[in-house]
């Protein structure tokens, strides 16, 4: 059955459709939130509250994007509503998603530098660089992208990247001479 098809089915509340939906995004969707998040029970939580959302507005999916771009999207804001509520500071970068779009060459950093003090001085940002970074780096979103979810401007978003960029670049600059913590 076509997506197409089983997106209007769900938009006539059709059970089955809802659950091949499910079973087709549910694990890529759970990726996502585990990127955010990183704790299995938290992930299972924001996914499922994600589907239910999505099933309740499905009415809203216009089909501009794919479901899967759309849901996408429910998920990362679900993970960062959730991550605001209970003040967690950290989100993990995992390097088979890490992209270096845009500027590539402004995000190289000495070979000495380890991933791991990468996603250490990524986390050591402050929250609002943090999930510009995440969004841009990680989920692979554009500015527009991002100042819809965050709920900034796209001039926000871009100087939130810079920012974010310098002070990971000072973090690691630092660390690769020795007078970093």
């Amino acid at each position: 059955m076509l997506q197409v098809e089983l997106v209007e089915r769900c938009k006539a509340n059709d059970r089955k459709a809802q659950m091949v939906l499910y079973r087709k995004y549910a694990e890529g969707m759970f990726c996502v939130a585990m990127r955010f998040l990183r704790n299995e029970h938290d992930a299972e939580d924001v996914l499922q509250e994600a589907f239910i959302k999505a099933f309740q507005r499905i009415e809203q999916y216009k089909g501009e994007v794919s479901f899967g771009a759309w849901l996408k999207r429910i998920v990362v804001n679900g993970s960062i509503d959730f991550l605001k509520a209970k003040k967690i500071r950290t989100i993990e970068l995992d390097e088979s998603y890490m992209r270096l779009a845009e500027e590539k060459e402004d995000w190289k950093v000495s070979e000495a530098i380890s991933l791991e003090e990468a996603r250490s001085a990524i986390d050591q940002l402050p929250e609002k660089y943090k999930y510009v970074v995440q969004l841009f780096l990680v989920e692979g979103y554009d500015h527009a992208e991002i100042s819809e979810i965050l709920k900034i401007t796209e001039t926000t978003s871009r100087t939130r990247l810079l920012r974010g960029k310098a002070f990971v670049k000072e973090m690691l600059k630092n660390k690769s001479y020795g007078t970093g913590s």
